[in-house]
């Protein structure tokens, strides 16, 4: 007996909306928290989240049920640009992103994707992704009041900190529909409670208005905004083509062939081209909804469809977007402590599901220099206003290691067997 919904089935639209709701929800904390860390209106990455899905939806034929959220990945190169230059600087680095995204799809169709894993092999990936995590971990704890030179006020460390706790014991404690959505849990709580200790401003969600457009931007196009976001795109494409090789393993289909990796990536990049040019953060396939699927095994594209179709009136409703804003700095420096940390343990993750085999020197080499580049604060200067560091820089490093290596290896050059898993 059947005891799924399958990717291409309709349900009545009573069904449809609840488990709509579900997947909003399951994203609803991760992808705002990226245009607040950025200082972007949330409204816009609503907006730009649903219509995205929703191309994506349309050009892979309603055969991929993902749902397109905000990218952690491309925070500290946007902060960076930010610094420097401002957002509309960084948008520019998007287009790029969605450009390149197209282009690789066109490479993919033509030679397949056997390059990637020459280019940025397990030990590389796990530890740039690691680094992501770990480089913006002190932002949280700054937030949270928990740094050296934060301020320590007793209300800001308790929001903070019960902020964390339901998100950490939410995690492992909620059972049914709560099991999905802790982190949401967590930001309501901790909203509420610093709402009781009046460090909510409350009165902009009260002068604001129901209905809202969302605040759109044109992109400054900047050469050096797309130097610094480059490396975040190779990061990026890794983790596409695992969302989609895992999708299809839960939905028992083969989601590389059909519809394809090519078609997949082509509808992420134009999705991605055309936020930058609205103003919006950009956009990957997200993990959460991919959870929801696998825990509820409703894969139906229709749902995806609601979700986005939700986000987008949400994204309009300006007394939302004001709330959201509203939140204050302790409440997102508790709930990213967790979320920066499972991100960098995700890098661990990606390690051991890889099965990478640090026995092998070259593995244990490339691990080694990308994460310690990543972490150590190193940074080289491409011009008086540009440099590299942080995750950008370690993904360059381990990116030409990794390269060097096939070659040495290609030649027989090694003095060890030149393969990068266990079971190879």
């Amino acid at each position: 007996m059947k005891n799924f919904v399958d990717v291409d089935e309709k349900l009545p639209i009573m069904k449809t909306i609840p488990l709509s709701f579900q997947h909003l929800f399951a994203m609803f904390g991760a992808t705002i928290l990226v245009p607040i860390l950025l200082k972007v209106d949330p409204s816009i990455a609503l907006l730009m989240n649903g219509v995205g899905t929703l191309i994506y939806i349309l050009l892979t034929k309603g055969k991929i049920p993902a749902y397109l959220g905000s990218s952690f990945a491309f925070i500290t190169p946007c902060i960076t640009i930010i610094t420097l230059s401002g957002f509309a600087h960084a948008q520019s680095g998007f287009i790029f992103f969605g450009i390149f995204f197209v282009i690789i799809s066109f490479i993919i169709k033509a030679v397949g994707i056997k390059w990637i894993d020459v280019l940025m092999p397990p030990p590389v990936m796990g530890s740039v992704v690691a680094v992501i995590g770990l480089e913006l971990a002190p932002v949280a704890a700054k937030q949270a009041g928990l740094s050296a030179g934060a301020n320590s006020d007793p209300k800001i460390i308790f929001v903070s900190l019960l902020t964390l706790f339901i998100g950490i014991f939410g995690s492992v404690i909620f059972r049914g529909f709560f099991k999905i959505i802790p982190i949401l849990t967590a930001v309501v709580v901790g909203y509420i409670s610093a709402f009781a200790l009046h460090m909510v401003h409350y009165q902009p969600i009260v002068d604001a208005s129901w209905l809202q457009i969302p605040k759109f931007q044109l992109p400054v196009f900047d050469f050096k905004a797309i130097v610094i976001i480059a490396p975040a795109c190779i990061v990026v494409l890794a983790e596409h083509v695992s969302h989609l090789i895992v999708t299809g393993n839960i939905t028992n289909r083969d989601m590389i062939k059909d519809p394809g990796l090519d078609k997949s990536l082509f509808a992420d990049g134009i999705s991605n081209i055309i936020s930058g040019f609205a103003g919006s953060p950009p956009n990957t396939t997200y993990g959460e909804n991919i959870g929801v699927m696998a825990l509820t095994k409703v894969y139906s594209v229709w749902v995806i469809r609601g979700a986005a179709i939700l986000a987008i009136i949400f994204s309009c409703v300006g007394k939302v977007g004001a709330a959201i804003r509203s939140i204050p700095d302790p409440v997102m420096g508790g709930v990213t402590l967790l979320l920066y940390g499972i991100i960098a343990t995700s890098g661990i993750r990606m390690l051991v599901e890889s099965k990478v085999d640090f026995n092998k020197s070259y593995n244990l080499v490339l691990a080694a220099v990308t994460f310690s580049i990543g972490v150590s604060g190193a940074s080289i200067k491409l011009s008086s206003d540009v440099a590299l560091s942080g995750m950008a820089l370690s993904a360059v490093v381990g990116m030409l290691l990794s390269l060097v290596f096939y070659i040495l290896g290609y030649f027989g050059l090694m003095n060890e067997e030149y393969t990068f898993k266990k079971d190879e």
